[in-house]
């Protein structure tokens, strides 16, 4: 099953729109992801229009309109690997243990709101995954999303991909 991540879109007021690669992926996945803080119901409307299977979370930034279209946390069984979704997890230090406590039952928690790639493993096995944000890269020096792969319960071939500029 093929995956693409994403979060922090922040549409429109970071970008106009979706960058074409991230666009062009989104027919060669099987489930999509997105880590909150859409900003606007127009990006949910399209990636729902486009996506085999769309999984997403509200961010801080998500107005009552995605709050009421999406939860704060969303959980799926991906062919036995168990995956979580939630914007924010706090600082980066402590990081793996808090999630650790407060997810034990996942395999991978996907996440957002820093707009800073990120992939670690907690103690005891949770990965934590922030696939940066395809529209705003803050203080990274690119827009970034991810594709992985789940099968038989695990996740692999995680690659961070990285957009061109604008």
């Amino acid at each position: 099953m093929r995956l693409l991540l994403m979060s922090d879109t922040h549409l429109p007021k970071r970008a106009k729109a979706l960058p074409a690669p991230l666009l062009d992926a989104l027919p060669g996945a099987d489930v999509v992801v997105h880590a909150g803080d859409w900003v606007d119901t127009d990006t949910l409307d399209l990636l729902e229009s486009r996506s085999r299977r769309l999984i997403g979370v509200y961010g801080n930034n998500d107005g009552p309109e995605l709050r009421a279209r999406l939860p704060e946390t969303a959980y799926a069984d991906l062919g036995g690997l168990r995956l979580g979704v939630v914007h924010e997890t706090g600082p980066a230090q402590g990081r793996e243990a808090r999630c650790a406590a407060r997810f034990p039952d996942l395999d991978v928690l996907v996440f957002g709101h820093s707009h800073i790639p990120w992939d670690t493993t907690a103690p005891g096995g949770l990965r934590l995954l922030n696939p940066g944000s395809p529209t705003d890269r803050r203080r990274q020096p690119h827009c970034t999303y991810l594709t992985a792969v789940a099968a038989a319960g695990r996740l692999t071939d995680v690659v961070l991909h990285r957009l061109p500029p604008r």
